[in-house]
Formats: structure tokens, sequence, C-alpha cells
């Protein structure tokens, strides 16, 4: 590792997220600086149509370690997690929303478990006194049943794949964004599905969240979806489309 590494990589996806990020972007910069970590942030504009990349440019002028990547296009949340993950040089780095429905201090539970595990996954299952702004109750229904759905199609043994606050220690998790295959919102179980076919050891933590209206997710839409992306990940792996490390397979 050298000096100018640093200690955390934040990355965010973003699609016409030009009013948030006016609020996100000093807020992580803030939590950087108070805990005394070296750190860059990511945005990675998914094709968006307002002024997300002028915003960013705006902000990079007063914080030089705040990088714009573009995709080509609309692409999906997937797509855009992926290319900010592998572009990230963190020894540690974590996604998040661009909304912060996690707040960013949560990320104190999820770097704290890194010294232990490979991968820390923020929850809003396992303690759901820590909501602070619930989901319409279709939304959060829909939301039980996608997490049930993506255990008993998956395997996996988390309560909630599909909270947007992840943490990885960055070089040993980096083929699983090199492998990731799935571009939209049924990314996340991919991840955690790859993580454990490689051995990587994965903590669920519970951390504070608060929904937000206008969310970009179509409960049922995307549901199918991700339904869908849930059979491809079987389908991927009975074809030998991720190939496993020497750590030894979970899965």
């Amino acid at each position: 590792m050298t000096a100018r590494t640093p200690d955390l990589s934040v990355v965010i996806p973003a699609f016409n997220e030009e009013r948030r990020l006016a609020h996100t972007l000093p807020q992580v910069f803030s939590y950087l600086a108070a805990r005394g970590l070296r750190g860059e942030v990511i945005v990675v504009d998914d094709g968006s149509t307002d002024a997300t990349a002028e915003v960013v440019r705006q902000f990079a002028a007063q914080y030089p370690e705040l990088r714009l990547l573009s995709n080509p296009g609309n692409r999906g949340k997937g797509y855009s997690v992926r290319a900010g993950m592998l572009a990230a040089t963190g020894r540690l780095a974590l996604f998040t929303d661009a909304d912060l429905s996690a707040p960013i201090e949560e990320a104190d539970k999820l770097l704290a478990a890194l010294a232990d595990y490979d991968i820390a996954i923020g929850s809003r299952a396992l303690d759901r006194s820590l909501i602070q702004q619930h989901q319409p109750w279709w939304r959060e229904r829909a939301g039980i049943a996608f997490n049930w759905a993506t255990r008993l199609l998956s395997g996996l043994p988390f309560q909630d794949t599909q909270c947007g606050f992840k943490a990885f220690r960055r070089e040993p998790t980096r083929i699983l964004f090199e492998q990731q295959r799935i571009e939209r919102f049924g990314f996340d179980p991919e991840i955690l599905f790859l993580a454990l076919r490689h051995g990587l050891r994965v903590v669920e933590i519970p951390v504070r969240w608060a929904h937000h209206p206008d969310s970009r997710v179509h409960v049922f839409r995307d549901g199918l979806r991700m339904v869908g992306d849930l059979l491809r990940i079987r389908v991927h792996a009975a074809l030998g489309r991720y190939p496993r490390t020497e750590r030894g397979p979970r899965f």
C-alpha cells in the first residue's frame, strides 16, 4: 500500500440526482473529515438527463477527492456500482444511495466489521426499530416478500439483500465485481451469491434507515425483473460463468 492509497472509497450511483447530490456530497466529505479518513468519492452518472454531472463537477472544484464517471447511457444501478467499485482505489470501499437513506454515519458500523469480515452489508430487517421513516405498507410487504423469494431461489441466508449500503475490503472482493453480470436492481443478490461462492466472509448489520418518497424502484415491475435476475444467477453458475477461486466455495 502506498502513502497515497485512500482509506475509503465511497461509490454513489446516480441517475437524475442533481438535487440530492447537492446535500449528499458535503455530508459525505464532512464524515470523512470528522473520522480523519483519507477518502475518495466516486459518483457514477447513469445517463442522467438533468444537471447531475455538472453538480459533481462544481463540487470537484472544492473537493479534489471527488471523481465523476459517466456511463454510456442509462445502464442501471448494478452497472453503475460495478463501474465505481472497479475504479475505486481505497483499502476499503462502500457504496451508498444518493439519497443517503442510511445516514453516512452508519458506515462506522460497517467499517468496524471489516476488521473481521470481507463484506459488511447494511440491513433494515434485523432491527426494524431503527427504521426512522417506513415505506408505505404495500411497499414494505413487497420488500419482505422479495427477500423471502431471494432466500428461497438463491439460498442466501441474509434477511435484507437490497439495502443500498454495503462495505467491502476492496482487494479480496474485487473479483465479485469483475464477475458481476446483472446490471440493474437484481445485482445485490448476485454480489452476495458470488461472495459466498468465493468463500468470502459476509456479515449483516442493522442500520438506521429512512424511506424517501420519491424512490426510483417500481415495486411490482422491478420486483418481477429481480425475480428473473435470481433465476439468471443460478443459470450463470450452472454454465460456469462464475469461476471459483482457491479460497474454497460455499455455494
